[in-house]
């Protein structure tokens, strides 16, 4: 009988160099060049340039090590940008009467989303379609 090892470490990140991930060290990559950039090139005073740089390492170490509720900054900075980008309201009503499409069978309500046009209300066709199936 064959003997196989189950994986059982797949949600975890290899770690690379001082406990960080790749991932981590890009970042960290990227951090330091940016700090350097804005120590170098700007034509302001030294101790400017320096509080600037200083504001960069900082943002790029909380960027890095942080991890709330386990999971990295980027991913909350992703779901925020979600959050914002998505409307919050959403109102059902009969859809108006109008020539039904052939391809489609008749739909019986659909979402609007208010800020529109001049009422304040826009159709959302791909919602009324994923919400009509009842």
């Amino acid at each position: 009988m064959n003997r196989y090892e189950i994986p059982t470490h797949l949600g975890v990140e290899d770690k690379a160099f001082a406990g960080l991930t790749m991932r981590q060290l890009m970042t960290v990559a990227i951090g330091l060049a940016v700090a350097y950039a804005a120590v170098d090139q700007p034509p302001a005073p030294f101790p400017v340039r320096l509080a600037i740089g200083s504001l960069v390492l900082v943002a790029t170490l909380v960027l890095v090590l942080w991890r709330p509720a386990g999971r990295p900054v980027e991913d909350w900075m992703f779901v925020l940008l979600r959050y914002w980008s998505v409307p919050r309201i959403a109102i059902w009503r009969p859809r108006s009467v109008g020539a039904p499409r052939v391809e489609e069978p008749p739909q019986r309500y659909e979402v609007v989303l208010p800020e529109a046009d001049a009422s304040g209300v826009r159709p959302v066709d791909s919602l009324a379609k994923r919400g009509s199936r009842a």
